[in-house]
């Protein structure tokens, strides 16, 4: 597989090239947002009536879950989403999720109400991911859980039924341990209270108010509190943002290639999801977002501008990215900028898709810039431009595509191999990369 119009869904093994150099111009519009289609599809699923939500993303991750609901009973088609409390039942079968770590950890908490058991299983990457932050909550709730070793590996296995809503604070900052723990307090007993001293992602807030949930929030002495109360959910519409996550691979090309100047239309921007932005903006960034959306909207958009601009070095806290889906596509812009990048408390890298904290070290050292690693601090050597390299994504679709960004910012021919992963969550990013430097098919 070769060139920027290469075909989406990319044969296992293939290698995608990327020609450096050339500025990118024009106007792209990015999948909807990975993890509010997620979320949007566990509602609609467990909501009374017919939920109607468009612009879903699609990528693989996002259809597991689909074919995980469907399984369960759950009616979803072109974006017409149904089950009811009464209308969900004991799948046949283990439910593959693939890769998707938000499937296995958000249909935890659906299914940890259900009284029957599920097994929930995945790829080899997934299987090596640890669930137990999953499995402790749920546990207390009053949930059976088991997996592989102390580190509850995939698959897992829950079993459900009457639930009691507990007061909990993760002791790793994480959305989908938020919605997990959510999700089954929707039929729990009591209150279920969740602490957050770093703020992730308040995408299952908002959707659990869309539909009629009764859920609270406040800000208490510098932390965020969620309290839930048993809920019977109704169904919505919900037009899915684009995703900030895949936005951002645009907004650092167009960056840190000179003359570069790109629109990423109707991104999310809401509080949670804007960490990149604000990174880039302190790095010298030129982006600018035209609002989208009427101000207090609950899935707050904007158009993003970006245009080239010589960037300095900054220090990244951890905190301010959450997620850190963007940490090895913000790698690049460091490798591109003038100084020295710290990225601090950014060990959770090691647990994602592949170790991320080494692979981004070693993507940026491939492409010609510093870095290392120093605890669970990223630092990156800034270089200016970069050069060619043939790197490997090792079945991790951000790293594929921090790559491909990471090549457009040199003269000459990048070869990236593994580019299949990219399926997972963009699986039109090669077609667009080739719309916006002029080598559409």
């Amino acid at each position: 597989m070769t060139g920027a119009g290469a075909a989406a869904h990319a044969r296992p093994g293939a290698v995608f090239t990327v020609e450096g150099g050339r500025p990118l111009s024009g106007r792209v519009r990015v999948p909807g947002d990975k993890s509010v289609s997620h979320r949007a599809l566990l509602l609609g699923a467990m909501a009374s009536g017919v939920s109607r939500v468009r612009g879903i993303s699609d990528g693989d991750d996002v259809a597991r879950t689909a074919a995980a609901l469907r399984a369960m009973g759950a009616r979803i088609d072109d974006g017409l989403v149904s089950g009811g409390p009464g209308g969900l039942h004991a799948p046949a079968g283990p439910l593959d999720v693939g890769n998707s770590g938000t499937t296995m950890r958000l249909l935890a908490g659906v299914v940890a109400g259900r009284a029957w058991t599920t097994e929930l299983t995945g790829d080899a990457s997934l299987s090596a991911r640890p669930m137990d932050r999953v499995a402790v909550p749920l546990r207390l709730m009053g949930a059976e859980v088991a997996g592989r070793g102390e580190r509850c590996l995939p698959p897992i296995t829950v079993r459900g039924g009457a639930l009691r809503g507990i007061d909990y604070t993760p002791p790793v900052a994480s959305a989908q341990v938020k919605a997990c723990v959510l999700l089954a307090g929707l039929g729990a007993a009591g209150d279920t209270v969740v602490r957050e001293p770093v703020l992730t992602r308040l995408h299952t807030e908002e959707l659990l108010a869309r539909c009629g949930a009764r859920i609270e929030e406040e800000e208490r002495h510098g932390v965020h509190v969620v309290r839930l109360g048993p809920s019977a959910l109704s169904a919505f519409e919900l037009d899915v943002p684009g995703d900030p996550s895949q936005a951002a691979f645009w907004v650092v090309a167009a960056s840190v290639v000179p003359d570069s100047a790109v629109t990423v239309e109707g991104v999310y921007v809401g509080r949670g999801r804007r960490g990149f932005l604000d990174v880039l903006a302190r790095m010298g960034a030129s982006i600018e977002e035209v609002p989208t959306t009427a101000p207090g909207d609950l899935a707050a958009t904007a158009d993003v501008v970006a245009r080239w601009a010589p960037l300095q070095g900054t220090v990244v806290d951890g905190d301010e990215i959450t997620g850190l889906d963007e940490v090895p596509v913000l790698a690049v812009a460091a490798a591109c900028a003038r100084g020295d990048t710290v990225f601090r408390g950014v060990g959770e890298l090691r647990v994602k898709e592949s170790d991320r904290l080494a692979g981004v070290a070693g993507l940026v050292r491939a492409f010609g810039a510093g870095a290392e690693v120093d605890g669970d601090d990223l630092v990156v050597h800034g270089a200016g431009r970069l050069s060619p390299a043939a790197v490997d994504a090792h079945g991790d679709h951000r790293m594929a595509m921090a790559a491909a960004v990471a090549g457009l910012a040199g003269a000459g021919t990048t070869r990236i191999a593994g580019w299949e992963a990219v399926a997972t969550s963009y699986p039109g990013f090669a077609g667009h990369l080739g719309r916006l430097t002029d080598r559409s098919p």
